[in-house]
């Protein structure tokens, strides 16, 4: 699992890594942002990396393997995530616009708080994934198995759900606003849904 590591500049944030600072006392958070990314793309097998804050666009981080990783409040824009491979990576409160989830391998992964906008996840194995208490706008889910993910208090407008597997998927307190689940299985999904 990631260390956490406080900032130096003793405000209690976690330090980025590579370095002692966090994406707020960093000097400059978008050179922070390019050299993970350079370190990310020599790797492609990412393990225990903070990136907490940080703000990454236009980066193709296609065919990667994450592990245990921490983009916490980060914000990703026209970013594809295509064909990936993710354990325990926390993106809680962290902004997704304009990217790409499809055909990927999502186990215990968290998008808890965050604003999720214009981006598939499309053709993917989604199990077990938090998205408690998001913003869902504007996405597609078509063809992908979501199996024990939650969407607990969470805001869903204009997402598909097309031929999708649902089986104890819980949509407790969420609230949707044209939804399609067309050919997907409901009935074991779990529902309790806010007018």
């Amino acid at each position: 699992m990631f260390t956490i590591i406080p900032c130096e500049a003793g405000c209690g944030s976690a330090a980025i890594t590579g370095s002692q600072l966090c994406a707020i006392h960093a000097a400059n958070p978008a050179e922070e942002a390019s050299r993970l990314a350079a370190l990310m793309h020599q790797r492609k097998t990412i393990k225990d990396l903070n990136a907490p804050g940080l703000h990454f666009e236009d980066i193709d981080f296609s065919g990667y393997s994450f592990y245990e990783c921490n983009f916490r409040k980060a914000s990703f824009a026209s970013c594809s995530f295509a064909d990936t491979f993710m354990r325990m990576v926390f993106f809680d409160f962290t902004d997704f616009f304009d990217c790409k989830f499809t055909h990927t391998n999502l186990q215990f992964v968290s998008f808890a708080g965050s604003r999720i906008r214009n981006t598939s996840f499309k053709d993917s194995e989604l199990v077990s994934v938090n998205y408690n208490g998001s913003l869902i706008l504007d996405c597609s889910f078509d063809d992908s198995d979501l199996s024990h993910s939650r969407f607990i208090d969470t805001a869903i407008e204009q997402v598909t759900f097309k031929n999708c597997n649902v089986p104890m998927v819980m949509f407790i307190d969420s609230r949707q606003k044209d939804v399609s689940f067309r050919l997907t299985n409901t009935q074991k999904a779990i529902y309790e849904l806010i007018e």
